[in-house]
Formats: structure tokens, C-alpha cells, sequence
């Protein structure tokens, strides 16, 4: 994933106001990254995942899990404002912290999912993996698509890769989650 920066300290408010259309944004510490549109195998593995998450939280009635591109607001003064290819916010969460009227998320998901897309740099997806850990995600999965593995943090250095022949366990942040990795990467296309 390319991204391309520009001088402009901008707030979370400023990126909220922007077009949307081509590009997608993230803000990191006050500037603004631009990204292409997400090509169709990632868009196709993004909701394969927050499908299978989506169904497990409304079953238990557990919280929300939000789409693509929802931005959460991980710091201010200079913001950050990173936005995963699914979450899962907890009830608990979304009690203690609200839920906004309009706008991005003033806190962090428990769960952040990252699908991997075939030019992103193994830097870049460590720092926006610390970035999560460092505002407050519990749990980060990173879905790599190509090499058919899910990396799952705990911490930004305490992590397990899963292969196809594992199962994916949502603990702690969705205990009694439970899916095959193999139902993740066999994509009917």
C-alpha cells in the first residue's frame, strides 16, 4: 500500500470534512496519508472477516463490528487517526467511552483486523500494529492472503502466526470465537 504525505498539519475534524471518492486517508500524528481504493481480493478477505466476526458478535450480543475504512481517533494534538480493515468494539467499550453521534471513534477497537495487501512493506504494517497496541487495541490480527496466514497480537511482540490448518480463537476479546483458517482464504472467485 502506497501512501503519499502532505506538509499540512491537519486535525481529525479537518480529515472528517475531506471528500471522499478516490483516495481513502488515514492521519498519522497530524498528516495526511492518501491510499488507493482497496483492490478486490482485499476488499473480498475484509468482509470474509468481518462477516465471520459479525455474526459471532450479534449472535452473543457482544458489541459492534464496524466495515473497512472506519477511522478511530488514536491520539490528539497532533492526531491519529488509523482505520482497520475490520473491529470489533466491545459493549463494555462502547459504555465507557460512547458511542459518537458523528464521526470517528474517540478511542480504539478492542479487536483491529488488517488484511494485508500485496505491496504493503513488512514497516509499515509493524507500525500501524505498534500503533493500535500503543493507543489501547487489545488484540490485533494481521491477515496475510497471499501466504494464507493470520498473525495474531497479543502485544506488538507477542505474537502467533496461524496457518491453514488452524483454527482462530477469538480470546480474550471474543472468548468462544472459533473459525477455521482454511473458511477464511477458500474464497469462492
Amino acid at each position: 500500500m502506497s501512501t503519499t504525505a502532505t506538509a499540512k498539519i491537519m486535525t481529525a475534524d479537518e480529515l472528517l470534512r475531506l471528500p471522499s471518492g478516490e483516495f481513502r486517508y488515514e492521519l498519522l500524528d497530524g498528516i495526511l496519508h492518501t491510499m488507493s481504493p482497496a483492490g478486490f481480493d482485499h476488499g473480498a478477505h475484509c468482509s470474509t472477516m468481518g462477516m465471520f466476526l459479525a455474526v459471532f458478535v450479534r449472535q452473543h450480543r457482544l458489541g459492534v463490528v464496524l466495515g473497512a475504512e472506519t477511522g478511530y481517533i488514536l491520539k490528539r494534538n497532533p492526531d491519529t487517526v488509523r482505520a482497520p480493515d475490520a473491529s470489533f468494539v466491545s459493549t463494555e467499550t462502547l459504555n465507557r467511552v460512547g458511542r459518537p453521534a458523528r464521526g470517528f471513534f474517540p478511542g480504539t477497537p478492542d479487536l483491529a483486523v488488517e488484511v494485508l495487501s500485496p505491496d504493503d512493506r513488512p514497516a509499515y504494517v509493524d507500525e500501524k500494529t505498534r500503533d493500535w497496541f500503543s493507543a489501547g487495541t487489545q488484540v490485533v490480527w494481521n491477515v496475510n492472503p497471499r501466504q494464507k496466514t493470520i498473525t495474531v497480537y497479543h502485544t506488538s511482540e507477542d505474537y502467533q502466526v496461524m496457518t491453514e490448518a488452524d483454527i482462530l480463537d477469538g480470546s480474550p476479546v471474543l472468548p468462544g470465537f472459533q473459525c477455521p483458517l482454511k473458511d477464511v482464504f477458500d474464497q469462492p472467485l
